[in-house]
């Protein structure tokens, strides 16, 4: 036992050891950091992972509403650092200029290649047949130079993707996956659409309670966590927005002046005095003072988009707070019906007790029938605690016929020692303390239970009928497959046998007749007492008779006298043991019978 608790233990330490897997906890930062996306996509995820937790339809609003701001704060999301990006000038980063001016070179060289191909095109449709043949050959090998510029080109721009220089394709790309997710999305849920959780808020067994409010809890913690996100996101944007309103605050003279610079420019420009120089740098001030305006609105949109998420998120947390308590409601009428069940069964225990205490005085069988009533009540009361806690099955009729045909097969001996109690506990059955025969086995009953029946055992017919000190116990299908004689009631009379030797040299006749008297005298208010009950019993025979029968039978010592005569079971060995000692006083003492006198 000690053995199996300690791997019961080591089993359960194991198991919550690794409940959680994947990247250690010591490595997870900077692994996350490592395989973060550029723009953070993270709304959009939450909010339909949250769409299949809607039940009613007001949750199913709040979850298409929070899914629709998630995809549009994304969408914006994704557009402010495309602008972002087309605004910075990565080009002039030392780190990133061999890389700029190697894939520069490389476009150089494709954008010639692709020249001199269409140059060649041109040639061949218009060439000579006996010229087609080189200039078929020229132009493979053209293709060959575009095939390996256009690689060399894709090279230098991952090397600039994976170094950070070239952020615009970056973010282009991420962009590209992301709506061939939403593509692919919407191709699934057209197929198969989105099921709601098999969930039952209104469920009135315990058990789907409990499972109701398990899934609640969890669905509780889900909302939270959207909630906190949103709320994250947007404090991020907001300092963000901060940041950037603040240098927009410190260039609004240097704004001013490239504004006031672009009217001079455009008086100077009809006269001819302005350089390209100078309206090449006031155009590119001006389109970053317009980037950075777009960028503000472009976070307004967004901060304003997390507050609404986590008002949705909010509110659909209180509808989640409502049902948990209405389950709790539930989960409460519940427990409230299990201990009414219980306390129902307690009283009505108590109750029989009460009448049968009352009642039981003399009445051993009654013990019994309390102990089958209090049974059938707390049986009763586990049923009823059983279809609180489970529910009961939409086919209950045809769930209890099949139920009780296989229990008929498998229990048919329980049933019928059960059943058998009852036959036993009737007008013609056996108490405690009554003699009885079943199946060959004589002895007094001690016991008689709701299944078997327990006699002390007495021994067959043939013998004094003193206790053995065996208790034999028979199941009470007897009462019903087999047979029982109660020697202890009324009615239950036999015939009953004594033997007696007479030496050969004596004359028996006067000694039977003298044996005849005796017995009948001796038996006399047992016969017509029998007689009287068989006489009311149904079939009885007018030539029945009750009256004692001595048969005589020579034997090599002599003549063996058999004598039969009636007597109650109750008074066998009593009635026989008299019987005996007048018998041995015939034949030994002064009451001698003399012979009959001959005429």
């Amino acid at each position: 036992m000690a053995a199996l608790s300690a791997l019961i233990i080591l089993v359960g330490v194991s198991y919550f050891a690794t409940r959680e897997t994947g990247v250690p906890r010591a490595h997870s930062k900077r692994a996350a950091a490592a395989q973060a996306p550029i723009v953070d996509e993270r709304p959009l995820p939450a909010a339909r992972a949250l769409a299949p937790l809607a039940l009613t339809p007001e949750e199913q609003r709040f979850a298409e509403e929070a899914t629709r701001i998630a995809d549009h704060e994304v969408d914006l999301a994704f557009a402010d650092a495309l602008r972002q990006a087309a605004a910075q000038r990565p080009a002039d980063d030392p780190k990133n200029h061999d890389l700029y001016l190697k894939m520069q070179t490389a476009q150089v060289a494709l954008l010639d290649v692709l020249s001199r191909i269409e140059q060649l095109k041109a040639k061949l449709a218009v060439a000579k047949p006996t010229e087609k043949d080189a200039l078929q050959d020229q132009k493979d090998l053209l293709d060959a130079e575009q095939a390996l510029d256009e690689d060399e080109v894709e090279d230098a721009q991952q090397e600039l993707i994976r170094t950070g220089g070239d952020q615009q394709t970056a973010i282009q790309r991420q962009r590209d996956q992301h709506e061939a997710g939403e593509h692919e999305l919407e191709q699934r849920q057209a197929q198969a659409p989105a099921t709601t959780p098999a969930i039952n808020l209104n469920a009135g067994n315990l058990a789907d309670q409990v499972r109701a409010g398990i899934w609640l809890r969890d669905k509780q913690r889900q909302l939270e966590a959207a909630r906190a996100q949103a709320e994250d996101i947007g404090n991020n944007l907001a300092q963000q927005h901060q940041s950037l309103q603040s240098r927009v605050h410190e260039q609004k003279s240097q704004r001013d002046d490239t504004k006031q610079r672009a009217v001079d420019l455009r008086t100077g420009a009809a006269a001819g005095k302005v350089s390209k120089a100078d309206t090449s740098s006031t155009v590119n001030s001006l389109k970053r003072y317009s980037s950075d305006q777009k960028l503000l609105s472009g976070l307004d949109k967004r901060i304003q988009d997390e507050l609404e998420l986590r008002q949705i998120y909010g509110n659909w947390l209180d509808v989640t707070a409502s049902q948990q308590r209405a389950i709790l409601h539930r989960m409460l009428r519940s427990l409230l019906w299990i201990l009414l069940v219980a306390v129902l069964v307690y009283c009505g225990s108590l109750m029989v007790n009460h009448f049968y205490t009352q009642a039981m005085a003399g009445k051993k069988d009654l013990l019994t029938l309390r102990g089958v009533i209090r049974f059938t009540l707390q049986a009763l009361g586990v049923l009823a605690v059983a279809f609180i806690v489970l529910g009961v099955p939409n086919q209950m009729p045809t769930i209890l016929g099949l139920a009780g045909a296989g229990l008929t097969v498998a229990l048919k001996d329980f049933i019928v020692g059960f059943f058998g109690w009852f036959v036993l506990m009737g007008r013609n059955g056996i108490r405690v303390g009554d003699w009885v025969e079943i199946n060959g086995v004589v002895g007094e009953v001690i016991e008689i239970g709701l299944l078997r029946t327990v006699l002390l055992e007495t021994g067959n017919w043939t013998d004094t009928g003193h206790p053995t000190g065996r208790k034999v116990a028979f199941v009470n299908s007897f009462a019903i497959e087999g047979h029982y004689f109660n020697f202890s009631t009324a009615g239950q009379w036999l015939w009953d046998e004594l033997q007696v030797e007479v030496s050969q040299g004596e004359n028996p006749y006067p000694l039977v007749e003298a044996i005849q008297r005796l017995v009948e005298e001796e038996t006399r208010a047992s016969a017509q007492q029998a007689e009287q009950e068989w006489k009311k019993s149904a079939g009885y025979r007018q030539s029945l008779t009750v009256s004692p029968a001595i048969h005589l039978r020579p034997t090599g010592a002599g003549i063996e006298m058999q004598i039969r005569y009636i007597t109650s079971a109750s008074e066998r060995f009593a009635t026989q043991a008299k019987l005996y000692e007048k018998i041995v006083g015939l034949l030994h003492g002064g009451s001698k019978p003399q012979p009959a006198q001959q005429s």
